[in-house]
Parts: C-alpha cells; sequence; structure tokens
C-alpha cells in the first residue's frame, strides 16, 4: 500500500533575522499538515551575540566595541551548516528549500554545492545573484528607490574594526525607525512593526559571497524553482525580483522560474502567513511522491 511521502519545507532567515521570524508562518503550515523546519544559521538565533550594553538603559559606547560571535563567519560556514540540516531532512522524504531576502544567498550556495539535497528552491524576494554579486546588485538601477541610508540611521561601531555588522535596533530615534518601517513594513500597523522589530539581533555578518557563489547552471540550474514575487516591498524592489528572475531563466531556460505573487512588504507575508502557508502547500503538492 503506498502513501504521499510529505515534503519537508526548510526555511531560511534573512539578514539581522533568526528562526524566531518563522513562528507564525510554521504554525499556519502546520495547521495545513506540513512539516517545516526554520533554519537559524551561524551566529543567529539562540547562538547570536546580545552584549548588555544593548540592553537598557543602552551603552552605546560600550556596544561600539563589544566582540560578537558573527565576527569571522562566513558565506561557507553559513551554507556548510545549512547543509547539514539539508542532509538530515532529506532523511525523511523530499525537501523544499524556502529563503528569503538575505537567505537567498546562503540557500543558493547551498543548491550549488548539493543540488541532491533539494527537491525545489523558493525564494521569498530572496537574493539569487546570477550575473552580479549581491553588493554590486545595489548599484543597480532597480535598486535606486531603495533608502541605502536606511540600516545606517542606527548603525553601532565601525564594520571593518567590528568584523561584522551591527545595527541598534533598540534606538528610539524616530527618524531611524521611521525608515526601517518604511523599509520592511509599510503596510503593517505600529505594533506589529515594533514587535517584529524586537526579534530582530544586531549583528550580521559582512560576507555575502563572490561571483564563486552565484547561482551554477550545472547544479542549482537542475533544481526545479519559484520565486515568490512581493508586490509591495520596498526594500528589494519589484523591478529587482523580476531582473533574479529573468536572468535565472536566462541561465536555464529549459528550467525556467515558477512565479507566484503576494501583495506584501518585506515583512507582511511573515506576520498574516495565510496566503504564503498555501501556496507553499501547492509547491508541496507538486513535489510530493508515492513512497511504498
Amino acid at each position: 500500500m503506498s502513501r504521499q511521502m510529505q515534503p519537508t519545507f526548510v526555511l531560511v532567515h534573512g539578514a539581522f533575522a533568526n528562526s524566531f521570524s518563522f513562528a507564525p508562518l510554521q504554525a499556519e503550515l502546520g495547521l495545513l499538515g506540513h512539516r517545516s523546519v526554520a533554519v537559524d544559521l551561524p551566529g543567529h538565533g539562540f547562538g547570536a551575540s546580545c552584549p548588555s550594553a544593548y540592553q537598557a538603559p543602552q551603552d552605546l559606547e560600550g556596544l561600539a566595541t563589544a566582540p560578537g560571535s558573527l565576527k569571522g563567519v562566513t558565506l561557507a560556514d553559513n551554507a556548510t551548516h545549512l547543509i547539514g540540516i539539508l542532509e538530515r531532512a532529506k532523511e525523511n522524504g523530499p525537501v523544499i528549500l524556502v529563503s528569503h531576502s538575505r537567505g537567498g544567498v546562503t540557500a543558493t550556495a547551498a543548491a550549488n554545492a548539493r543540488p541532491d539535497l533539494v527537491d525545489r528552491i523558493v525564494y521569498v524576494a530572496a537574493w539569487c545573484p546570477v550575473d552580479l554579486d549581491v553588493n554590486d546588485y545595489y548599484a543597480e538601477p532597480e535598486m535606486a528607490t531603495v533608502d541605502a541610508a536606511s540600516l545606517t540611521h542606527a548603525l553601532v561601531g565601525n564594520p571593518a574594526e567590528m568584523g561584522l555588522l551591527r545595527v541598534n535596533f533598540r534606538t528610539s530615534d524616530p527618524g531611524a525607525l521611521a525608515a526601517f518601517k518604511a523599509a520592511f513594513l509599510a503596510d503593517g500597523t505600529d505594533e506589529e512593526f515594533l514587535t517584529f522589530l524586537n526579534t530582530f539581533q544586531p549583528d550580521e555578518n559582512l560576507d555575502v559571497g563572490s561571483s564563486a557563489d552565484r547561482a551554477q547552471a550545472a547544479t542549482w540550474g537542475r533544481i526545479p524553482k519559484t520565486f515568490v514575487r512581493l508586490a509591495d516591498d520596498a526594500s528589494m524592489p519589484l523591478a529587482m525580483q523580476d531582473r533574479l528572475i529573468r536572468e535565472g531563466n536566462a541561465m536555464t531556460p529549459d528550467n525556467p522560474f515558477d512565479v507566484r505573487t503576494l501583495r506584501s512588504s518585506h515583512l507582511k507575508w511573515l506576520i498574516t502567513p495565510a496566503p504564503a502557508a498555501e501556496l507553499l502547500g501547492e509547491l508541496g503538492a507538486l513535489v510530493a511522491r508515492p513512497s511504498c
């Protein structure tokens, strides 16, 4: 007697985030009968540094020099960690790798290295570098509407000296908070915005890879792939999302992106996750396969 082998959704967070970001989505997926695993990349989640200077009342001078666990962490470290999780998940059946934002860089690197572990790769307004390195995309016309200074409003310390990027998300500066909300959650309430902001951690690693970490046709390119466009995303505009789709399709014309769209800012889909969970469930049905 056969049964359907259900996939495991492996969820990879973006910059300054962690597995906690996916809690509402995982709850919705679970209620729909789907299995999921939310990843904490190295130095994230309970592996993050949270200096006492970050607590209230804050000591900004101390925060600017306190060491962080992300110093020296590389994209290769992230990919190796993710591959270990994919290997374990694959033991239970098909795997759908879902990434958001900067998490797409790690997902792409892992897929380049071990395409055998991924039955479908899903980018939700996530970086999928094809023609350029991620940092170089920021100089392109498609990113012209992005407020590149939104994070620098609350930047703490010198990234080159600290070996990591540190942002004070617990700032009360109205200008910084307004910039964050406009960039990430313009379609959310102030309460939703502040609650989500308090799940962020202050540190992020500096390494977003090189040309060697761009999508590779021979490996990444043979995995079925979906790009979920976030139509109201201000931090990764639709123009850039569509460019990444075009570049991926040009690289693998026989295996183009399956393209879906959600009405959402960069973060709202995680706060109101029912549409995303339903979409992922549809993708899960595409990879579920019979098992004796």
